[in-house]
């Protein structure tokens, strides 16, 4: 029978925190599809984790191999750069609908967000931007002036698939035309995208359910059970609780080779696909200690400290540069071989970047 601490061990293994990694950063994003984004130095952590070798999350985004936008549930996300137009192309009109009254509460019309766009094509094209270039070239335009429009704008034009956030410069990401960037898209019918995605999700996070699927990609029930049809006889399912999990047929020899690995402490950065990978989290996160991790269920995640497949506690930096220093809050008090790892773990933790825009 397969336990919820048999899950949280395997998903582990499956998004290749414990064990071997994948060869190289941009091969990490491939193999997990999106990471969650909008805190950027947390997102390079948690490529960085998972990847062997190779050159940096950074060195990808400046090569071209792996881009930021918002694919999926509003938020931004790190995607392999061929990948980005397909998973739009399954998501953008869904978004786009939901956000109409936010839109409308910003002063937001058709008309602005076309001129927006001619702007930003002329501006862009050859060459790259800073948010705040970006932002200049509208405010001088006439089209700022109400606080998180020109987010709003760069968000619209980056679901419309004008723009997307690509190489890095100056502590910051820096945008740039999809067309000009993305020189080699994947081009997917429709059906063949929803298989795609549900394969490849199953493989990189599961066990997880078709509910875990869909709250992970807001597609809707039906293209759900599409994409888990297309996908199913290449997974092998499990049961937990009387309810199915799919994975890789592979994800169980994994763990039998790297139990110990799975077992061991793991320090991991806020907004982690170990949590943010599914609805329903309480293989890795008991439920009594949710709000610990995420206070208030205000929507920020903290890093978490890992240990035996559960999350134990959650983590910060205190102090700077080389004076940093690990503080550790335990939900309950950490072991003897917790409290022990953790200055081991904080010294090989990936060093922190710049926040980018």
């Amino acid at each position: 029978m397969t336990t919820m601490t048999d899950v949280a061990l395997l998903r582990l293994v499956a998004q290749r925190v414990a064990g071997p990694g994948v060869a190289g950063a941009g091969e990490a994003v491939r193999w997990l599809t999106a990471v969650q984004a909008q805190d950027y130095a947390g997102a390079l952590a948690a490529v960085s984790l998972r990847a062997d070798g190779g050159d940096g999350i950074e060195a990808a985004l400046d090569a071209g191999e792996v881009v930021r936008s918002w694919p999926m549930r509003g938020t931004l996300h790190l995607v392999r750069a061929e990948d980005l137009g397909w998973m739009l192309a399954l998501t953008t009109d869904r978004l786009l609908a939901g956000a109409a009254r936010r839109r409308a509460q910003l002063g937001i019309d058709d008309a602005m967000i076309a001129r927006a766009g001619e702007l930003a094509h002329e501006a862009l094209t050859g060459r790259s931007l800073s948010r705040e270039e970006l932002m200049a070239v509208w405010r001088r335009a006439g089209l700022l002036g109400v606080a998180q429009r020109g987010y709003h704008l760069l968000w619209t034009l980056s679901q419309q698939g004008l723009t997307v956030l690509g190489p890095t410069g100056g502590g910051q990401q820096r945008v740039v035309l999809l067309a000009e960037w993305v020189r080699r898209p994947r081009r997917l019918e429709r059906e063949e995208a929803l298989g795609e995605w549900a394969l490849r999700y199953f493989r990189g996070h599961g066990p997880a359910t078709a509910k875990d699927f869909q709250w992970w990609t807001k597609l809707t029930a039906k293209e759900t059970a599409a994409g888990v049809a297309l996908a199913r006889a290449s997974l092998t399912s499990v049961e937990v609780d009387g309810v199915e999990h799919l994975m890789d047929p592979a994800t169980p020899e994994r763990l039998a080779a790297a139990r110990r690995a799975a077992r061991a402490v793991h320090l991991l950065p806020g907004f982690d696909e170990l949590l943010l990978g599914y609805q329903d989290r309480r293989a890795s996160l008991p439920p009594q200690f949710a709000d610990r991790v995420v206070p208030g269920g205000n929507g920020m995640f903290r890093p978490m400290v890992v240990a035996g497949g559960h999350v134990v506690g959650t983590w910060r930096w205190a102090g700077r540069g080389n004076r940093r220093t690990l503080a550790a809050e335990p939900f309950t008090e950490f072991s003897p071989r917790v409290a022990g790892a953790l200055p081991r773990l904080a010294a090989a933790y990936p060093a922190p970047r710049t926040p980018a825009s």
